[in-house]
């Protein structure tokens, strides 16, 4: 059986009932639904080609014979470790429903990921990409498109599909907050800065009507054909500007979330506001940024202290 022949009808439509439950009652996005159902169906035709077409023959060693058949490919610690994830949830959202006898999936192990270190920009690198983009003479409307995009990127922290999923109203100008829907359907408001509602209010006056077509709708942010702008876009404008600095890293997006969460707990916001500002579910996903700052902490001392 190869990776594109159809499932037993038993197991597809249990694979239906499962992408149904992380939908309806899990309140899962559609990227994470897409991953966990591409997980489990490779799970069940690892079953299927060891000759069972029941549910009721998984067990932990077709698991992990499935897991190790990954890792022969060359898969990263972190992709196996959230396929494992993803197989887990399906055997105890089975298990529950009396299709499994018992949560096999309890008993697969994973490679542990290892936590790196997100690379982030340092505040000067920073200021002289925005002060780049904001030349007198980038008033073309592209050029006020990007410089609000990246001044709300750096500004907010968010997500850059969070960002490309904005509409105009979302946006509150008095107040100088924005209100982005977030992972699961869960809502934040995030404030912003002066530069930052400048940057808004140059593109919504004299960038957008421009660019703007009908099928835009509400988008907040629109691309040169007048479209809502697409997270593959905004990564080029963000790879773009960043090559205008010299040393700058080439970041990308998430980039500019983790320098934005860095610089505010160097300046001493503490850690559950950053939290909340970024929209992570636990705040272990945030002290992440604990590490960053004690990390170039420790380079400077090194540096610069005679006896480091």
């Amino acid at each position: 059986m190869t990776d594109d022949e159809p499932l037993a009808a038993e197991l597809a439509a249990i694979v239906d009932a499962f992408t149904a439950h992380l939908r309806s009652e899990r309140n899962r996005s559609e990227h994470t639904v897409r991953a966990y159902t591409g997980d489990v169906t490779s799970v069940l035709r690892h079953l299927q080609r060891r000759g069972h077409r029941h549910l009721a023959a998984l067990d932990v060693n077709a698991l992990r014979s499935w897991l190790a058949g990954q890792r022969t490919t060359g898969m990263s610690r972190a992709t196996l470790a959230r396929r494992a994830s993803a197989v887990r949830a399906f055997t105890a959202w089975a298990h529950r429903c009396g299709l499994l006898e018992g949560d096999v999936g309890a008993q697969l192990a994973s490679a542990k990921r290892r936590q790196g270190l997100p690379q982030v920009l340092r505040p000067a690198e920073v200021s002289a990409l925005l002060d780049n983009v904001a030349r007198p003479d980038n008033g073309e409307p592209l050029a006020l498109r990007d410089r609000a995009v990246l001044e709300v990127l750096y500004a907010t922290g968010i997500r850059v599909s969070e960002l490309t999923g904005l509409d105009v109203d979302d946006v509150d100008d008095e107040r100088r907050v924005v209100r982005v829907p977030g992972k699961g359907s869960k809502e934040r408001t995030v404030p912003y800065g002066a530069p930052a509602a400048a940057a808004l209010r140059d593109w919504l006056v004299r960038g957008r009507p421009v660019l703007a077509r009908p099928g835009a709708g509400a988008a907040l942010f629109v691309g040169a054909r007048g479209g809502r702008l697409g997270v593959r876009a905004v990564r080029d404008v963000v790879h773009r500007w960043l090559r205008t600095v010299p040393g700058a890293p080439d970041v990308g997006p998430h980039g500019f979330r983790h320098s934005a969460a860095t610089h505010l707990l160097e300046g001493g916001a503490d850690l559950r506001s950053v939290q909340e500002l970024l929209g992570h579910a636990t705040l272990g996903t945030t002290q992440i940024y604990t590490h960053v700052s004690v990390d170039r902490l420790r380079q400077a001392y090194r540096q610069a202290h005679p006896r480091a």
